[in-house]
C-alpha cells in the first residue's frame, strides 16, 4: 500500500512481498486428481516474492519458468498444495493463463508414514543395488497410484499409452516390497540370459571368471526359479562358484555324517553322471524323485 515511490528507511534492506486477497473468499482450482481444492484467503499469506538482495524466491521463479516455457499441466506431490495457491496469487497478478494444476497422493510406509530411508530403499540406484530390474520399477510405481482396470503388469509403452490423470487415487498408497518382489521375479523369468549376466557382471564384478556359466541358458534357466531380486540370482550360482570341496551346513551335516547317507549321495551322484536326459529342472525332477521313491526317502 505505499506505493511504487516508497523508499526504506536509512539502513534497511526490504524484501518485496505480493499482496493477496484478505477477504472471506477461497482461492480455488480443478484439480486433475483431487479434484475442487478450496484454500480459504485467509491462511494465503503476504509471501515473499523477492529477496532483500533482490534475487527472486522459488514461487516467484516457478511461476515464471512455467509461463515462460509455455508449461501447460503442473503434476506433483500432494505436499504442494500449499504452494499451488500462492502461486496462483503470482498467476492472476501477471494476468497470465494458469496451468492445469494435479496433485499425486504421497507414497507411504507399511507404518502409514512418508516413505523414507527408514523404510528400505528409496533412490533409484539404491533399488538397482538391491537387484531390481528398471521394467519392474517403472510397472510398480505406475500402478502404485494409478490403475488402468485390473491390469497389474504391463510394458512401459503400455502405461504410456494408458496413462490418463483420471486413473490416479486419491488415497495415499502404501510401498509394498512384497509385491514389488513379486513382479521383479516375474520380469527376471522373461528377461534375456544375456542382459541378465550383464547386471550379475556389474552389481558383481567378482563373479566376471564365471561370466560363461551366467550366460548358459540352461544354468541361467535354473537361477531364475526362485530369485526374486538379482541378488537373490547371484546367491543362486553359489554352487557352482564355491571352492571345492564345498563347506557343509551345520545343520545338513548332522543328516549327512552317517556311512548310510554317503552311500546314498555316491549312488545319487553315480546316477547322474549316467543320466542322458536334459539338464533342466523339469528333465531332472523326475529322476531325482525317482531314486528318492526307490530308496525309500
Amino acid at each position: 500500500d505505499v506505493g511504487p515511490g516508497f523508499k526504506p528507511p536509512p539502513g534497511v534492506d526490504p524484501v518485496v512481498r505480493i499482496k493477496t486477497p484478505n477477504d472471506a473468499g477461497v482461492t480455488s482450482w480443478q484439480d486433475g486428481v483431487m479434484g475442487l481444492i478450496e484454500i480459504p484467503n485467509k491462511d494465503v499469506d503476504d509471501f515473499i516474492v523477492l529477496r532483500a538482495d533482490g534475487t527472486p524466491t522459488y514461487l516467484l521463479a516457478v511461476v515464471v519458468d512455467d509461463h515462460d516455457m509455455g508449461v501447460t499441466q503442473v503434476i506433483r506431490g500432494s505436499d504442494h498444495i500449499g504452494n499451488t495457491s500462492r502461486q496462483i496469487a503470482v498467476f492472476k497478478n501477471m494476468n497470465w493463463e494458469m496451468p492445469d494444476f494435479a496433485h499425486l497422493p504421497l507414497i507411504h510406509g507399511p507404518d502409514g508414514k512418508k516413505l523414507s530411508k527408514r523404510h528400505g530403499a528409496t533412490g533409484l540406484e539404491e533399488f538397482e543395488a538391491k537387484g531390481y530390474l528398471p521394467e519392474a520399477i517403472r510397472n510398480y510405481l505406475a500402478r502404485l497410484s494409478w490403475a488402468h482396470g485390473d491390469d497389474e503388469i504391463f510394458s512401459t509403452e503400455q502405461a504410456i499409452e494408458w496413462f490418463d490423470l483420471s486413473g490416479c487415487s486419491k488415497g495415499a498408497p502404501c510401498f509394498d516390497f512384497d509385491k514389488l518382489n513379486g513382479l521383479n521375479q516375474h520380469y527376471i523369468k522373461e528377461a534375456d540370459v544375456g542382459r541378465l549376466a550383464d547386471i550379475v557382471l556389474k552389481l558383481f564384478p567378482e563373479v566376471a571368471p564365471f561370466a560363461a556359466k551366467f550366460r548358459d541358458p540352461q544354468v541361467a534357466d535354473m537361477l531364475k526359479v526362485r530369485a526374486k531380486t538379482m541378488v537373490e540370482y547371484k546367491e543362486a550360482a553359489e554352487f557352482f562358484m564355491a571352492k571345492r570341496p564345498m563347506a557343509i551346513l551345520p545343520a545338513a551335516a548332522k543328516d549327512l555324517s552317517s556311512d548310510a547317507a554317503k552311500e546314498m549321495l555316491l549312488a545319487l551322484a553315480d546316477l547322474l553322471e549316467k543320466y542322458s536326459g536334459e539338464w533342466t529342472p523339469s528333465g531332472l525332477e523326475p529322476c531325482v524323485k525317482g531314486f528318492a521313491e526307490a530308496k525309500g526317502l
